[in-house]
C-alpha cells in the first residue's frame, strides 16, 4: 500500500525549482543582463538583483499551485493555455514595472538603480526568461496534479479495501456465534456442571470478536488466546475426541489481521469424523519462524466427505479473499485430502 509522505516527489522538486532555478539561475541571468560588472573575490555582488528575481516570482504561486491544479483536475485544458498566457505574457510586464519602481526607491544612488530605472521605463520583460519560468512552474504544477492524483486514488483504494475486510470480518462474527451456541446448548442438554465456567468463556470469547477485531491488525498472542478458548469448548463438546492446539510457550510480539484462522478451525470440526467415531480427532498447529507465521489443522473427515464440498463454504471463500486483501503474493494456502485426511497448510510472511 501507498503511504503519503511529508516530503513527497512534487514537493522536493518544487524546493529544488526555487533554490537552483529562481534563486541562483535568475540570479546570474539577471546579473549577465543588467549590465553590472561583476566584483572580483565577490560571489554575491548585488543582493537586490537576487532579491527582485525572487520577489518577481512569488506572484506565480497561485498560478501553478491552485489554479493550474484545479484547471487540470476540471479537464479544462483550454483555460490552462489561456490562465498561462496572462500570467507570463501580459501580468509579467506589469509586475516588473511595478517592482523595479520599488526596488529604484531603496537603491537610489548605487550601482544597481541604473538597471532598475531601465526595467521601469522600458516596460519590457525578457521573454527568453518569461520562457524558462513557463516552463519550470508548468512542471511543478503538473507534478503537483499527478501527486494528488495519486494520493486520491490511493485513498479510494484504501476506503474499498477497508470496506471489503469489514464486509468479510462481519460475516465471521454470526458465523462462530452460531456454531459455539450449538455447543453450548448440547452442554446443557446434559446438564454438564462446566457450562456456566464455558458461558464465561464465550463472553470473553465474543467481547474479543465485537471489541478487539475492530482493529485491522491485533497481536498474535490475543488471537491465540482465543483459539485455545475454541478448541477448549469443542473438547469440552467431545470430550473422547484427540483435540489438539499445539503452539510454543512463548508467542512472538507480532500482529495480524484477527479472526484470520477461524475459517479453517470451523471447517476442520464441522467436517471432522470426531463427531461419530470418539478416537478421531482434530489437530492444530502454530508457529512463526523468521517472520514467517506457519499454520496447519488437519482432521479425519466424515465418510463420503469430497474435497469440493468442503471447500466451498462461506469460510474458506472468506479467508481465500481476506489473504488476497492482506498477504497478496506473501502467503501460500494448501488443501489437500489424502486417506480421509483433510490437512490445510498456510505460511504468511509478515515483513
Amino acid at each position: 500500500m501507498i503511504k503519503r509522505t511529508a516530503f513527497n516527489f512534487s514537493t522536493i522538486f518544487e524546493i529544488l525549482i526555487w533554490v537552483f532555478y529562481v534563486a541562483l539561475y535568475k540570479y546570474s541571468y539577471l546579473i549577465e543582463n543588467s549590465g553590472l560588472q561583476r566584483i572580483p573575490g565577490n560571489d554575491f555582488p548585488y543582493p537586490m538583483i537576487c532579491l527582485f528575481g525572487i520577489c518577481s516570482t512569488l506572484p506565480i504561486i497561485p498560478y501553478y499551485r491552485w489554479a493550474i491544479p484545479k484547471l487540470l483536475h476540471l479537464q479544462k485544458y483550454i483555460a490552462v493555455i489561456l490562465i498561462t498566457v496572462v500570467y507570463f505574457i501580459f501580468m509579467t510586464p506589469y509586475v516588473n514595472m511595478f517592482l523595479s519602481w520599488i526596488f529604484k526607491q531603496f537603491t537610489y544612488g548605487s550601482p544597481v538603480y541604473a538597471y532598475f530605472d531601465r526595467q521601469y521605463n522600458g516596460f519590457f520583460s525578457d521573454w527568453n526568461l518569461i520562457m524558462t519560468d513557463t516552463i519550470a512552474f508548468l512542471s511543478i504544477a503538473f507534478s503537483r496534479f499527478s501527486y494528488q492524483n495519486e494520493v486520491m486514488r490511493h485513498k479510494v483504494e484504501t476506503d474499498h479495501l477497508k470496506l471489503q475486510l469489514d464486509l468479510l470480518k462481519g460475516q465471521l462474527q454470526p458465523h462462530f456465534l452460531f456454531n459455539t451456541l450449538n455447543s453450548l446448548y448440547g452442554m446443557s442438554l446434559i446438564q454438564s456442571k462446566d457450562t456456566s465456567r464455558f458461558i464465561l468463556l464465550l463472553s470473553q470469547m465474543m467481547q474479543y470478536i465485537l471489541y478487539d477485531c475492530s482493529q485491522e491488525e491485533v497481536p498474535l498472542s490475543e488471537e491465540v488466546n482465543f483459539l485455545k478458548g475454541y478448541f477448549e469448548i469443542e473438547q469440552k463438546k467431545f470430550p473422547d475426541a484427540s483435540i489438539r492446539f499445539n503452539v510454543p510457550e512463548t508467542i512472538p510480539a507480532v500482529k495480524m489481521p484477527p479472526l484470520l484462522f477461524l475459517p479453517l478451525i470451523e471447517n476442520a470440526f464441522k467436517h471432522g469424523r470426531h463427531k461419530l467415531e470418539n478416537n478421531a480427532g482434530v489437530t492444530a498447529e502454530l508457529m512463526v519462524d523468521q517472520q514467517v507465521l506457519f499454520f496447519k489443522i488437519e482432521n479425519e473427515m466424515l465418510p463420503s466427505q469430497p474435497l469440493k464440498n468442503s471447500r466451498g463454504g462461506i469460510g474458506l471463500v472468506n479467508i481465500r479473499k481476506r489473504l488476497a486483501l492482506y498477504y497478496q503474493g506473501k502467503h501460500n494456502l494448501q488443501i489437500q485430502e489424502l486417506n480421509g485426511i483433510y490437512k490445510v497448510n498456510l505460511s504468511i510472511t509478515l515483513k
